[in-house]
């Protein structure tokens, strides 16, 4: 495993059980090849072993194209509802073909559950090519604004 201690308020081990748990999409900053910024969300699974997150998109996604022109990314997984917390990062991205897809048949799995949908079937279908966007982190950064947001519920009762 690589040491990657994040800043803020979570152990490296708090961050790996966040990230391993959460099942809410990552928000993928990426740039264009004219250099625009750009930004994404992506069904993610996090390797606490090989330290990167993989994700599973379509072979011709725009973002295939702008990762391989520009490999520097930054992320966030964090909560849509309070109490805010999550992690974000940058690092860089590699764009590799998936031909089994099996990445998107775990990410199905852990975002769809074992339900077969019309969505599922799309996504599986022969005729799609896919990939796996591996992201491996130089930084990390968690935040977990819980107690504050609870002092400030409490005062207002």
């Amino acid at each position: 495993m690589v040491s990657l201690d994040p800043s803020g308020p979570w152990s490296r081990e708090r961050a790996d059980q966040f990230l391993t748990q959460t099942t809410i999409p990552l928000r993928l900053s990426c740039r264009t090849p004219a250099g625009d910024p750009w930004m994404l969300s992506l069904w993610y699974e996090w390797d606490i072993e090989n330290t990167e997150l993989r994700c599973a998109t379509s072979a011709d996604a725009d973002v295939v194209r702008f990762l391989r022109a520009h490999d520097d990314v930054a992320f966030e997984v964090s909560t849509n509802d309070p109490p805010y917390r999550g992690v974000r990062g940058r690092g860089t991205a590699t764009v590799e073909p998936d031909p089994e897809k099996t990445v998107l048949r775990r990410l199905i799995g852990r975002y769809l559950g074992d339900e077969e949908t019309s969505l599922t079937k799309r996504l599986l279908s022969p005729e799609r090519d896919e990939v796996t966007i591996r992201i491996r982190p130089s930084k990390l950064h968690t935040w977990d604004y819980a107690s504050r947001m609870q002092s400030s519920e409490m005062s207002r009762h």
